[in-house]
C-alpha cells in the first residue's frame, strides 16, 4: 500500500464519520435531549427571577 491508499482510506473514514455525526444530530431521538439542552438557560433564569420574588416578598414583611 502507497501514501495515495493511505490518504483514500483516510478519506474514506472522515466521510463516514461526518454521515454518522449528522445523522445522529438530526435524529428525532436527539431532538428532545437538543431542545432541553437549549432551553436549560431560561430554565435557570426563571429559577433566579422566582429567588428574587421570594426575597422581595420578605424584605416586605
Amino acid at each position: 500500500m502507497d501514501y495515495g491508499t493511505y490518504r483514500g482510506i483516510l478519506t474514506l473514514v472522515i466521510l463516514v464519520l461526518f454521515i454518522v455525526i449528522v445523522v445522529w444530530a438530526y435524529s428525532k431521538r436527539s431532538k428532545t435531549r437538543f431542545k432541553d439542552a437549549a432551553n436549560a438557560i431560561f430554565e435557570d433564569e426563571k429559577t433566579h427571577s422566582d429567588t428574587i420574588s421570594n426575597e422581595e416578598k420578605g424584605s416586605e414583611k
